[in-house]
Order: structure tokens, then sequence, then C-alpha cells
């Protein structure tokens, strides 16, 4: 075998050990002497194909957000219906999830826990994923009668704000939780709610006292 052949088989066995420490831990908890240990892998190889664990995190980050990218562009969405056009996007993410159980932990804590001292090589990471999902809010915007005062472009601001504070409750209240599968399970199922709310208020038109 060539030098170059068990270099890159090195590194993908170093990379699949990882991301399964990553996608079982959050950063913190998770461990390059786990890694190295159930697969294997002297300590020194780690380091020669990776800075630090940072480096190695990182690495695992792009991976994930890379493939749920090209997952979504992979499958068809129906626009003619603007929230069910939202679950279904949703539904896609989370059948990838169910494909990728590993990814899903890397991705929520990257959402909702990611390490400070990394907030941005991630945000540089998860760009990628925020202009998939901007440009289809924007094609999703286009199909909804807006009011006269919103435009598009507000809407979607106004949409991803929405998005973000929602995000934001769930990393406020994580200490209130057992375990971080229960957040995503919380996170997930309220999406469609909120993304309801969102779009159509909470209040009928015709209440009395609106």
């Amino acid at each position: 075998m060539k030098q170059e052949e068990r270099t890159r088989i090195t590194y993908e066995k170093i990379l699949a050990g990882a991301i399964k420490e990553f996608g079982t831990k959050s950063y913190e908890n998770a461990s390059l002497n786990t890694i190295c240990n159930e697969n294997h892998i002297a300590k020194g190889l780690l380091y020669h194909n990776f800075k630090n664990k940072d480096d190695l995190y990182l690495q695992c980050v792009k991976i994930c957000f890379h493939e749920l990218v090209e997952y979504l562009r992979s499958v068809p969405f129906s626009e003619e219906n603007t929230i069910d056009s939202f679950k279904n996007l949703f539904q896609h993410r989370q059948i990838f999830f169910e494909k990728n159980p590993y990814y899903e932990n890397i991705f929520f804590y990257v959402l909702l826990q990611s390490p400070a001292h990394l907030q941005n090589e991630l945000l540089k990471i998860r760009r990628e994923f925020d202009e998939f999902c901007m440009i289809h809010y924007k094609k999703l915007v286009k199909n909804i009668p807006l009011r006269k005062n919103i435009s598009e472009e507000v809407a979607v601001q106004y949409f991803i704000l929405f998005q973000e504070m929602f995000n934001g409750y769930f990393q406020k209240n994580l200490q209130t939780y057992d375990n971080f599968h229960t957040v995503i399970q919380d996170h997930e199922m309220s999406l469609s709610q909120i993304f309801d709310i969102f779009l159509y208020g909470i209040a009928e038109k015709s209440t009395d006292c609106i």
C-alpha cells in the first residue's frame, strides 16, 4: 500500500471516530483520548493530521453542514403552499438526521450550544447552510400576500430574526432539560407551530379586542 493511501485511510479513520465522538457528546465533553483509544489510533498520527481538538471539531462540523446542504439540494420542494413548504423543508432535515444521527447532535450543538471561542469559525462554516435557507425563504415569501408596508426583503429578515429568537429561547433554557436529545426533540416539535404563528399570528382577525 502506498504512503498516500495509508495517509488517506488514517485521515478518514480519525474523522469517522471524531464524528462519532462529537456526534454523541458536547464539544466540551468530547475527548481526543477516547477517539484514539476506541479507534486504535496513535495520538501522534492524530496530531499529524489535525492541529488540535478545535481543528478536528471544525472539520467534523464542516462535513456535517456540507452533507446536510447537499442532501437538501437533492430533494424537491413544493412552493405552492407556504406553511407546507416550511414543514417540508424541516421534514427533509429530520429525515437526513434520522439517517445520520451523529450529524444531528453536531448540528444542534452548533445551533444551540456552540463553544464560544469558535463562534467566528462556526459562522463561516454555517454560511453555506444559511445561504441555502435564505434562498429557500425568499422563494417561499413570494407566495405570501404581504402587508402593504412589508417588502419581501423585510419579511425574510423578520423571519430570520424570529428564528434566532426561537433558538435563543432554547439556548437560555438548556439547563432545564435532563439531556440534549430532549432539547432537540422539543425544538423540532415546536418548529412548525412557531412558523405557523409567525406567518399568521396568534389572534383571529375578527377578534373584538384587536
